[in-house]
């Protein structure tokens, strides 16, 4: 019986990945530097260990103002993440599983600040009992800690949770934690293979969540 679901944040619950790469395009290309999406797509769900997008323009571009090209980059961000909604299906599936009594909890690479910023802006912040970011683990995914540690926050065992997760780190994160896993490409990721994935859909409004659950179970 599935007691819980577990959220990634950026790229499922909130198209961040496209937002944070547009913003780094810009800054590459201000100064003449292509960003490599194969290079980028290896940080996706996961940290800088795998990509780290400054470093590698500096290597190109040495001598650059770092403070000033993170503020211009910032700006670019943030104009593109004011109005930024859920991605589709993310609220009625939220809806689904309180009306289930199921708990629900985020698990994220990102920092805590980015984390619960976002889910208060969207007005979800209130239906996730646990979160778990980078500043509670020492690796991030595709270690499984960040899943194990928030199903240990709302006490469900792994057999009993269900992952949602838009990047290849993320499902093998869910899947080393024990976890069935529902993997929804986003745009930054719909070229990668998520064969570990117990279930791939377009979306989260593909699908009711019994329909999903039911798809996974079986």
């Amino acid at each position: 019986m599935i007691r819980a679901l577990v959220f990634d944040l950026d790229g499922l619950i909130l198209d961040t990945e496209s937002v944070v790469y547009a913003s780094w395009q810009s800054a590459y290309h201000v100064h003449g530097v292509p960003l490599p999406l194969d290079l980028w797509l290896r940080a996706i769900g996961s940290d800088a260990t795998h990509f780290e997008p400054l470093s590698y323009l500096l290597e190109r571009r040495p001598g650059l103002d770092v403070e000033q090209l993170h503020a211009q980059r910032r700006v670019v961000r943030d104009r593109l993440l004011a109005d930024l909604a859920p991605c589709a299906g993310v609220p009625e599936r939220i809806a689904e599983a309180r009306a289930r009594g199921l708990r629900l909890a985020v698990a994220s690479s990102s920092e805590r600040a980015w984390v619960e910023g976002h889910l208060t802006r969207l007005g979800l912040r209130e239906h996730f009992s646990a979160i778990r970011c980078r500043e509670d683990v020492l690796r991030v995914k595709p270690d499984p800690t960040l899943y194990r540690s928030a199903l240990a926050a709302i006490g469900v065992a792994p057999e009993h949770a269900v992952a949602f997760e838009d990047s290849p780190n993320g499902v093998a994160a869910a899947v080393a934690a024990g976890m069935r896993c529902v993997a929804i490409p986003g745009p930054m990721t719909r070229s990668l293979r998520f064969d570990a994935a117990h279930l791939e859909l377009s979306s989260l409004a593909e699908l009711p969540l019994d329909e999903i659950l039911a798809r996974v179970a079986a």
